[in-house]
């Protein structure tokens, strides 16, 4: 019979984790974070049982913004306790909106709409967007996302805003997104971030790191598929996953 001390000296020693982005060393990037300066602030509230240590993208986009803040659980009073910070006007801050609302169903032109509270596309565009201090986005999977909308209410003081991406996320077939319009937290924060401060180079700088991101994961999937595991594979023909046969 095997020695029992013998298993436990035979076991691998676990991966160390970034203590930044909390990814699995092979994973990480944070080396090559380049730190932005933006006028807006940023909030990025996830969701606690998000799990996606692998591709998710909250930390490595606060971690590019000195002023950022992540928070991570269910709710929180106020825009204010969230922050940590008092903050004069909610009005002011624009936060992703999940409802049904969908730029291309509403004939939308550009990649930033301000909504009503009826979902209807604003008047005085300009006006409005011009007037955010900050943006508020959701991170997790889309019913975490609106979990965390419909249990944080001060969000209806919010200006609700969508966005109209260009292209489709750079995710691909890694990750599939139950919309079209569905975005990376990073991508997002650099469509929104971008548009509104009308620097493309926040944009460039993030959907780089973004690429890395993917890159890196793509590399480590052939030495390593426990820390990058492919995606589940769907029969076309059936609209089912593939497993294997028990």
């Amino acid at each position: 019979m095997s020695n029992p001390s013998d298993l436990t000296a035979a076991a691998p020693e676990p991966i160390p984790e970034c203590p930044h982005c909390q990814k699995p060393m092979p994973l990480c990037i944070c080396d090559s974070v380049t730190p932005i300066q933006s006028r807006l602030g940023l909030l990025i509230l996830q969701h606690p049982q998000e799990q996606d240590r692998a591709l998710g993208t909250a930390r490595l986009t606060a971690k590019h913004f000195p002023k950022a803040t992540l928070r991570v659980g269910l709710s929180w009073p106020s825009l204010s306790k969230a922050l940590g910070h008092p903050v004069d006007n909610a009005s002011h801050w624009g936060v992703l909106y999940l409802g049904s609302a969908r730029a291309a169903d509403l004939e939308a032109e550009g990649e930033i709409v301000a909504l009503t509270r009826k979902g209807e596309i604003a008047e005085n565009q300009r006006a409005i967007l011009g007037k955010l201090e900050g943006v508020v986005l959701l991170d997790g999977t889309w019913s975490q996302a609106k979990a965390l909308w419909w249990r944080n209410p001060w969000m209806l003081k919010c200006q609700r805003v969508i966005l109209n991406p260009s292209r489709p996320s750079r995710y691909g077939r890694l990750r599939k997104e139950p919309r079209k319009d569905g975005l990376s937290t990073i991508e997002a924060a650099a469509t929104i971030l971008a548009g509104l401060e009308r620097r493309p180079d926040i944009a460039e700088t993030l959907n780089a790191s973004f690429e890395r991101l993917l890159t890196r994961y793509r590399e480590v999937q052939a030495e390593m598929p426990g820390l990058a595991p492919k995606p589940p594979v769907k029969d076309r023909r059936r609209g089912v996953r593939r497993g294997k046969r028990a």
